[in-house]
């Protein structure tokens, strides 16, 4: 992990932008944190919008659990940001822009397209980055993973043990494997739904959530489009982590 840039935001939190090879992140420890104290971590999941155009809600994000205790990282999706081109991802976004354009169905087809090669490609990445995040001294477990993409958050939960606890926000297209790997999953789950969110099929959301193995999971469904997620909806998301990580 190659640290780039360092600072200190106006709350004590220190944020460390990195590189893990080409893959840059960003790494958001609260005071607290020293290699005699070292605080649980949890991943913050994000859209494939970049890190750039994401970053102040990542960091807003980051910010709430510092003040819970908590370390945060998330890393750049590959194709995003500053990452090299994907063509084949970006041609199969371009094929969903059009289907969606004319008013026709998303065909499961289309859906493995565009999300199972980011699954199989980001997880490990993911992976490769808590390696080494969690030799860092003032970073410990248990560890938490927040946010979407959620059928990486799926996936990551299914295949890596350190995963304690998963807050997954619905609101993605989600191919079939997918449920199969829910099922897999059985660490404690907190679900956001938005139930008015234009580009959720609501029904395959709820789905999905019955579909999960974890005898612990609640479903948290606000009314709202997919950017009406209200603030209490966070507080109720930092209440699970801190209650699973703590």
């Amino acid at each position: 992990m190659q640290v780039t840039s360092e600072q200190r935001l106006d709350d004590g939190v220190r944020e460390r932008a990195f590189t893990l090879g080409d893959i840059p992140g960003f790494l958001w420890t609260p005071e607290s944190a020293s290699a005699s104290a070292p605080v649980p971590l949890i991943l913050l999941g994000h859209p494939t919008l970049g890190l750039a155009r994401m970053y102040s809600r990542l960091v807003d994000r980051a910010r709430h659990s510092a003040a819970q205790g908590f370390a945060t990282a998330t890393i750049e999706l590959p194709g995003c940001g500053e990452r090299p081109r994907w063509p084949a991802m970006e041609q199969t976004r371009a094929e969903l822009r059009r289907t969606l354009q004319a008013g026709e169905p998303v065909g499961d087809e289309l859906v493995d397209a565009l999300i199972l090669p980011l699954v199989d490609t980001a997880v490990p990445e993911w992976q490769a980055a808590l390696d080494t995040l969690l030799a860092l001294p003032e970073v410990g477990g248990p560890v938490g993973y927040s946010g979407g993409v959620i059928s990486i958050g799926i996936r990551l939960a299914a295949v890596d043990p350190r995963i304690a606890a998963a807050g997954l926000f619905a609101g993605s297209y989600v191919p079939r494997t997918t449920f199969q790997e829910a099922r897999q999953i059985t660490i404690p789950l907190h679900v956001l739904l938005q139930w008015d969110d234009e580009g959720n099929d609501r029904q395959a959301a709820l789905d999905l959530f019955d579909a999960f193995g974890s005898k612990e999971k609640t479903l948290e469904a606000n009314m709202g489009g997919h950017t009406g997620v209200p603030p209490f909806a966070g507080e109720a998301a930092a209440r699970f982590f801190t209650r699973h990580l703590k």
